[in-house]
């Protein structure tokens, strides 16, 4: 689509961001930095869509685009199984299957590695824009990950993952690793079970808790004088010449200089109308946490059953499961079970019966599996969203990289194939 023309720009000095997950808070915190005075609205409250319950993984070297060519190996029955790893609902809408059908068409290996190398390049600002927050005075912090194993059954399951990461070395990102069998595995993490024959151990990775640090990033753009209006939803957004007003559900309104959509599986619902054509899926993810024996030193992932695990205090956090379904729908207690029992075998001295905080959230996710950051049609609306898996890891540096755009009027070359109108 193009754009109408640039005016003379002039940085915003007011800006609204709909959406208080990490991708809207780091953008709000970003545009702090350079000055500009901002307003945050959630239509629930900070961290409560898909920042919240997420494994909380900051993992740039697995950064990669969703449509694979491993989506194309699930069968029709495989994915209406209750029980399957990428779940579709039997009742699929046309808007649904349409969406799947242009994900699919992505899911090629030459797709796939194009995608990959538009990747890169924001990868590699994920986590030096978390140490920008640290040094900006965000208090949580990352956690270096002492071990970060994809653990298998056998050295054959192991070989996906060994080609993939030829292919992103390919795509010119680099990652370092080592291959293990089981039992050097289970030296590493002895949470591992004797099920475990093979594995790969990751290195120079991080997590986080991610709810806390959210509710921390948050806490510093309101020090900073930064105002959160949760529990206010965004009703409209209308654009003029000399700005932008906001609309809310309780009948108030607000005139900005500029706006940012950062509203995750909702991206669509506003950034339509102002050129913005890519589908954004709700890809639902749950977890739960559980009490173990010996907590892990880093996260633990089992890629054949594509099961999550990360250390978050004294318990385990266990997120899996693709589920393409309405973010509104209520928790499916099937998909909980689901992940327990892929889980089960694999762990040692995890209790998975005695689970707490069991979650939904939406992944907003694309067909060609990248995000979508920066100007839409108007000059004073912007998107932010898309991230599918990775809106943890690429949110801060989104927010860096899109600050920076607003401020200053140039797209930086990293955010280039990612236009919201493509």
């Amino acid at each position: 689509m193009v754009r109408p023309p640039s005016p003379a720009h002039s940085g915003p000095r007011s800006v609204a961001v709909v959406g208080a997950g990490m991708v809207g808070l780091s953008t709000a915190w970003f545009l702090q930095e350079r000055g500009v005075d901002v307003t945050v609205y959630d239509r629930a409250g900070v961290a409560a869509g898909s920042s919240w319950g997420n494994a909380g993984w900051l993992t740039p070297g697995l950064a990669t685009p969703l449509p694979e060519p491993a989506v194309l190996s699930y069968g029709l029955r495989a994915v209406l199984s209750p029980s399957s790893p990428v779940y579709v609902p039997p009742s699929a809408n046309p808007a649904l299957l349409g969406f799947l059908a242009k994900f699919a068409r992505n899911s090629t290996a030459t797709r796939w590695l194009r995608a990959m190398r538009a990747l890169v390049p924001i990868n590699g600002l994920s986590l030096s824009s978390f140490d920008l927050l640290a040094e900006g005075g965000v208090e949580a912090r990352t956690l270096d990950a002492k071990s970060f194993l994809a653990a298998y059954r056998t050295a054959g399951e192991r070989r996906v993952l060994l080609e993939e990461l030829e292919q992103i070395h390919a795509a010119g990102q680099s990652m370092e690793f080592d291959v293990l069998d089981g039992d050097e595995a289970r030296e590493i993490e002895p949470s591992l079970s004797d099920e475990i024959g093979a594995a790969i151990r990751l290195h120079g990775q991080r997590y986080i808790d991610p709810g806390h640090f959210v509710h921390s990033l948050a806490d510093a753009v309101r020090a900073r004088g930064g105002t959160i209006r949760e529990n206010t939803e965004v009703t409209d957004v209308r654009d003029a010449a000399t700005g932008v007003t906001v609309l809310t559900g309780d009948g108030q309104s607000r005139g900005f200089d500029a706006v940012v959509l950062a509203t995750g599986a909702w991206l669509g619902r506003h950034a339509r109308k102002f050129g913005v054509r890519s589908l954004v899926q709700a890809g639902r993810g749950y977890s739960f946490s559980v009490p173990v024996e010996h907590v892990p030193s880093g996260p633990v992932y089992f890629p054949g059953q594509r099961v999550a695990c990360t250390p978050l205090g004294d318990r385990l956090r266990v997120a899996g499961m693709m589920e393409f379904r309405k973010p509104e729908a209520p928790l499916d207690a099937r998909r909980i079970n689901a992940i327990a029992e892929a889980a089960r075998p694999l762990l040692r001295g995890a209790d998975l019966d005695a689970r707490k905080d069991e979650w939904v959230g939406s992944r907003p996710c694309t067909t060609d599996g990248l995000p979508l950051i920066g100007r839409t049609r108007s000059p004073r609306v912007f998107a932010a969203g898309g991230h599918g898996m990775w809106g943890i890891t690429l949110g801060p540096a989104t927010g860096l990289l899109l600050a920076e755009t607003m401020v200053t009027g140039e797209r930086p070359a990293q955010l280039a194939p990612f236009d919201p109108l493509r």
